[in-house]
């Protein structure tokens, strides 16, 4: 069994994503051991709420030198939600830039859309020759629960990710796929059978 540690940096929503990798065959262990997190087979950083909350949280930390570390040696993390979102240069909230990790180009800003937040269920559309999102069939549906998102797919795709989308109001990333750093902006372990199939596939990348 891979083993997976789920970064504790006082964001809620770790429980839910614990238990859906244990589910798809993971040893998960929720910790805040940077040693762990760097020497796990796969690192998960989750998070909820506002970006400068989740940014202060990883500070306060001294999480950022060890995801970027992953990252540069090849190690896979896997970024939920706005743990997707600092893995950017920077979010905006209410007129706010927080600085992010910089690890993926571009910003967060607020969805173009009339109604915000983005919450429910959702279809994207993944990446050419995504592994996130192999074997899944035309049409599947991801929970989401978001009023800021990436949307600079030109950035993105110019620094060799993989970019998958949706669409509320206009397009946004919903996923990146990166060498060993993948990301979803919308909630795998909230996403029924579509969800536990995504976090399947990127066990299978550990």
């Amino acid at each position: 069994m891979p083993g997976v540690v789920v970064l504790d940096y006082g964001s809620g929503n770790i429980r839910s994503a614990q238990r859906a990798l244990a589910r798809v065959g993971a040893e998960v262990t929720v910790t805040d051991d940077l040693d762990a997190a760097l020497a796990a087979d796969g690192l998960v950083v989750p998070g909820v709420g506002a970006y400068a909350a989740c940014m202060a949280g990883i500070e306060a930390l001294g999480a950022g030198p060890v995801i970027t570390e992953r990252v540069t040696a090849g190690r896979p993390v896997l970024g939920i939600c706005v743990g997707m979102q600092i893995l950017f240069e920077y979010g905006e909230e209410h007129g706010v830039v927080t600085k992010g990790l910089g690890l993926l180009p571009g910003g967060v800003t607020r969805l173009a859309a009339q109604r915000v937040p983005h919450m429910g269920w959702n279809t994207v559309e993944p990446a050419t020759n995504s592994v996130l999102f192999a074997g899944l069939p035309e049409g599947s549906r991801f929970y989401f629960v978001h009023s800021y998102a990436a949307a600079d797919t030109v950035a993105l795709a110019g620094a060799g990710a993989r970019v998958t989308t949706s669409r509320h109001g206009n397009p946004f990333v919903a996923g990146v796929e990166r060498g060993p750093l993948s990301a979803a902006q919308f909630h795998p372990e909230k996403s029924a059978d579509s969800g536990a199939t995504l976090l399947r596939n990127w066990l299978g990348t550990l």
